[in-house]
Formats: structure tokens, C-alpha cells, sequence
């Protein structure tokens, strides 16, 4: 039997655990050592720690707490490893609770986190996904099942002293490009709600307020949200300090290329069953900045595609020069607004495109001024065609106004992220 290195109890708060943290630290404690060549199971509670409930509103997604995530179990030590190193991680099972089978998608508002759309999307809401073995569909998005792709959006190594101040001042100098924008440019240091495992006192009080937040990917792995991490994968993280202090969470049944809103993926929790190996010197011997890996051979079985363009023009017609981020949108923008003559509200389609195993292309970035990306939507997770010609709709059950929970205003007075 495998030994299971943390337990979670999904009823208690993740701050009464010890073997959870919720910020990026190298002097956060490890959870316990392992050797090179073990393998363990780690249980893991979702992102928000059980902030978002399963029901038919969207206040919890509004009013989420946004300093307080990601909670990740560990950080696992591995023995032998040092700066420098290599970190190999193969991803050998991960699977829902028999008592938790459901996850959940959203949008967050504009003022309280935001996300790739918010301009067009700027009300919290959100869908709930009910799971059935390898397969899953909601009662909010209707007519559509699809084979999930389980993956830690967030699994990582812990930062050196020297690596933390890097992130903080050059995260620090872009907030300070817009202090006041809204959603935030960065998310710094947040002392009052970090979760630094075992850590106690004062070393947890000083470590606290220049704790890393989890929020983005970094050169240690974090939150790379990237689907095809799934059992099977190989993942090769540079190490930084003793022992590399192996953290993962963010546990995602399915999830369409690039997360595109944000709680984008369907968010649950769940265990994970890794096996760890140290590759020593393999930073410098294999020029290793950021994480690389292998992917898995599962993939869901999906062949026919319908392709969507966008290129480097903006929603205003504004040109922008082989600006991949603008293209993306486009093409999201683009296939949104095709599902829509399908009957679905603009909200159902973004959330689905968030949680489908959607694949998302840089298809070109050389003929000025132009960069192409696309988005392949698998046609195979409709039950009804969708294709151009086909004068079929969705069953759908929205109200008037296009929403697909609930009627959300903003907050009367929106917290911003901190």
C-alpha cells in the first residue's frame, strides 16, 4: 500500500492543517522526507479550501477570498537534493473523493479578481459539474458531456532567498507601473491570511509578510495550469533549496487550453499519486530555467474539431503587432459568439471553453503585423451537431437576461484582491 503522506478532512478549514500552505517560501518546513525513487499519494483540498459550495448562486464565487488561495499540500522533502538538481516527478494517478464527486467553474467579478474576458464578462458567476466516472456534465450547461483530463493546475518546488526576492521586486515594479488598476497587475505579499504550514510565531510572522502568493507561474512550476499534466506525465522542476520541498494543489478534473476564466478549469478536490526522482545537476547540465516535461499518453478521444481564428485586432478594431494575448481572445471571443446562435448565453460558452478539453494554438507569429491563434472546439462533446448548415439548438433553461446561476449584481462595495 502506498503510504499517504497528507490527509485532508474537507469539512475542517485548511488552516488547522499543518500540512498545507498557501504561500511560496523557503524556509516553509516540510511536510516529511521521502528518498529518491519513493512514490506517495497527497491528498489535496480545492484552490479556495472549500470556499465555494455546491448550489445555484454565484455569491460565494463574488465574494470568494481570493489572499487566501491556493492551498497546496506539502512540501514533501526529497533527500539528496540540492540547489541546482533536478526534481523529476511522474504523475502516476490522481482521482476524485468517493465523497466529493462534483467540482465547480467560474467567473470571478471585475472587482474581486477578474479573468482573460472580464471586460465582457464582468459579473461572478458560476456552474457546477457533476462527475460520472471519466466523464462529466452540469446542470447549468445543458446538451454537453465530456471525458475530463485530471491535472494539478499548481505543483511546484519551493523558491530560494534569493529566487523570493526576484519574484517580489520585479512583480512590485509592474503593480507600480498602474497601482490602482482594477484587476490588480500582480498579486504581492499578503500577510494577514497566509497559511505557512508548521511554521509558528515570529518566523512565521516575518516569513509571512514576503511570502510569494501563488497566483502565477514562476521558474519553480506554480500555477502553470497546464491540462496534459495528467496521470502518465513526467515533469522535470529545477530544484532551489535542500531537499526541493515538492508542494501541489489546484486539483482540475477538466480544463480547455489557457484556463480562460480564470476559475477556469472544473476546480475540485481530490489525491494525487506521485513518484519523485533527483537528477543531480541537471539545471546546469541540461540548461534548465523553467520546468519542462513529458506529457501523458491518455488523452481524450476527440477527432473532429471546429477550428476559430483570431488575429492580433482587438474587440475596438485596434491593431496590435503579433500580440498573441489579443489573438487568443479573438478566437475566443469568435467562438463564443458562434455558440451563441446555438442557443447557449455567452456565459454558458465561455464556461465551457474554460472547462472542455478545448486545445488552444499558436498557429502563427512571423507575418506582421498580424499573429494567428486558434481554438479547437471538440464537435463530439454536443449531443446535438453544431457544425455550419445544422439548424439544431440547445435545450436550454436560462432567463431572458442570459445568465446561467443567477442574476448577480456587482458587490455594492467590491473588495478588491489584495
Amino acid at each position: 500500500m502506498t503510504d499517504v503522506l497528507v490527509k485532508v478532512n474537507l469539512n475542517e478549514s485548511p488552516y488547522d492543517n499543518e500540512n498545507i500552505h498557501n504561500r511560496w517560501h523557503p524556509d516553509i518546513p516540510m511536510t516529511t522526507y521521502v528518498k529518491s525513487g519513493d512514490d506517495f499519494i497527497l491528498e489535496c483540498y480545492d484552490w479556495t479550501g472549500g470556499q465555494i459550495k455546491n448550489d445555484d448562486s454565484a455569491e460565494d464565487v463574488r465574494d470568494v477570498d481570493l489572499t487566501q488561495v491556493h492551498f497546496l499540500s506539502g512540501p514533501i522533502g526529497v533527500e539528496g537534493a540540492k540547489p541546482g538538481d533536478l526534481l523529476e516527478v511522474d504523475i502516476l494517478d490522481i482521482g476524485t473523493f468517493d465523497n466529493s464527486q462534483w467540482g465547480f467553474n467560474g467567473f470571478f467579478s471585475k472587482y474581486n479578481g477578474g479573468g482573460f474576458l472580464t471586460e465582457h464578462f464582468p459579473e461572478a458567476q458560476k456552474s457546477i459539474w457533476d462527475f460520472n466516472g471519466i466523464f462529466t456534465k452540469s446542470r447549468h450547461i445543458p446538451n454537453v458531456e465530456f471525458a475530463g483530463i485530471i491535472h494539478p493546475g499548481l505543483i511546484g518546488t519551493l523558491p530560494s532567498h534569493d529566487l523570493l526576492q526576484k519574484w517580489n521586486e520585479r512583480e512590485q515594479a509592474l503593480v507600480d507601473t498602474n497601482p490602482d488598476r482594477v484587476p490588480v497587475l500582480a498579486n504581492m505579499p499578503f500577510a494577514k491570511t497566509a497559511h505557512m504550514g508548521k511554521m509558528t510565531g515570529a518566523d512565521k510572522d516575518k516569513a509571512a509578510a514576503e511570502a510569494a502568493r501563488t497566483v502565477p507561474p514562476r521558474e519553480h512550476g506554480g500555477n502553470c495550469d497546464i491540462k496534459d499534466l495528467t496521470k502518465g506525465a513526467k515533469i522535470y522542476f529545477p530544484v532551489y533549496v535542500d531537499g526541493a520541498g515538492l508542494s501541489v494543489g489546484d486539483l482540475h478534473f477538466s480544463q480547455g487550453d489557457g484556463e480562460i476564466t480564470f476559475c477556469g478549469a472544473i476546480e475540485m478536490a481530490g489525491w494525487i499519486h506521485l513518484r519523485v526522482k533527483v537528477v543531480k545537476d541537471g539545471m546546469e547540465k541540461y540548461a534548465i530555467k523553467n520546468p519542462i516535461f513529458k506529457p501523458s499518453p491518455l488523452t481524450p478521444n476527440y477527432k473532429d474539431y471546429l477550428i476559430f481564428e483570431g488575429i492580433s485586432v482587438d474587440e475596438e478594431g485596434t491593431q496590435h503587432y503579433l500580440d498573441v494575448n489579443v489573438a487568443y481572445r479573438q478566437a475566443v471571443l469568435n467562438a463564443i459568439n458562434y455558440l451563441k446562435k446555438f442557443g447557449y448565453s455567452g456565459a454558458q460558452a465561455y464556461s465551457l471553453l474554460g472547462c472542455a478539453p478545448v486545445q488552444g494554438h499558436i498557429s502563427g507569429v512571423v507575418d506582421v503585423p498580424n499573429a494567428c491563434a486558434t481554438l479547437w472546439v471538440p464537435t463530439e462533446i454536443f449531443d446535438f451537431d453544431i457544425n455550419p448548415g445544422s439548424e439544431q439548438k440547445v435545450d436550454n433553461d436560462i432567463d431572458d437576461k442570459g445568465k446561467f446561476v443567477i442574476d448577480l449584481p456587482l458587490a455594492p462595495n467590491p473588495p478588491k484582491l489584495k
